[in-house]
């Protein structure tokens, strides 16, 4: 049991399905999202499925300086107990870096990377203290880089090696950290992520590695049960991760310039 759950980018995909999974498991949930009416709608299940449930609601954009600076200010007076952290909120952009929309791009690394950075800094000496873990939703884009997803796969590798050395930290206080690096998994994230002018980049390799959202929710809070530095779910996942680390940087780099892109030249 946890006293507080904290769940960033919990008005979809993996956000919402560790808040129905930890329904029972904790005393108070905190939902962050930009999407307040979900957000409401959400706590009201949650709270039917367990009467004795508190949920406290966060309308942020984690791409807001402001809006973080008065997110943290809330979690700082949680009262006392062992706290989870669930940082799943990310932004992508699919499409050439030389033609990617600069706010676009500030508010990717401010939601992939200093949200995440901020929020751990700000629960972790509370967990050193009274216990607790961290999920930090990275990706299997956190092996390679990838062209015309430059930001988002070097925001996803932050994120991985991040969470190896917050975990060497904190283990003797017995805090767990886990990277998630789930492949394609069907969240509405590639949607939001692609450009006009860009396919959907669907084949039959990519349905091969597809995830589910309960595998890998239910694997990331096994994983954290465990300890383990990092979770794939899947034994594809595990083992496209292995040769993606074990691959030999020149022959990544031939592979990565060969891969059919899914960009496509608009027609001005």
């Amino acid at each position: 049991m946890y006293e507080h759950v904290v769940i960033t980018g919990a008005s979809s995909g993996f956000g919402m399905a560790f808040a129905r999974r930890l329904v029972g498991e904790c005393a108070h949930m905190v939902l962050v999202a930009r999407r307040k009416e979900i957000l409401m709608e959400l706590s009201d299940e949650l709270r039917a499925a367990n009467s004795s449930l508190k949920v406290t609601v966060v309308n942020c954009d984690l791409a807001s300086e402001g809006d973080r600076v008065r997110l943290i200010q809330q979690l700082e007076e949680l009262s006392a107990g062992k706290t989870l952290l669930i940082n799943n909120a990310g932004l992508g952009d699919y499409g050439e870096y030389a033609c990617s929309a600069p706010a676009r791009n500030h508010q990717m690394l401010h939601v992939n990377v200093l949200a995440v950075a901020e929020l751990t800094r700000a629960l972790l000496p509370r967990m050193v203290e009274q216990g607790g873990g961290i999920i930090n939703i990275a990706s299997l884009a956190a092996d390679l880089f990838i062209p015309d997803f430059a930001i988002y796969a070097a925001s996803k590798a932050f994120v991985a090696s991040f969470s190896e050395a917050i975990r060497l930290e904190v283990r003797k206080a017995g805090v767990p950290v886990v990277a998630v690096c789930p492949g394609p998994v069907h969240t509405g994230f590639g949607d939001v992520a692609r450009r006009s002018g860009c396919t959907n980049g669907y084949s039959s390799f990519k349905k091969w590695v597809y995830t589910s959202i309960p595998t890998v929710v239910n694997g990331a809070l096994d994983a954290l049960t465990e300890n383990k530095p990092r979770y794939y779910p899947s034994l594809r996942i595990r083992l496209i991760g292995w040769l993606l680390r074990n691959t030999p940087l020149g022959l990544m780099r031939l592979v990565m310039g060969l891969r059919p892109r899914k960009v496509e030249t608009v027609q001005e």
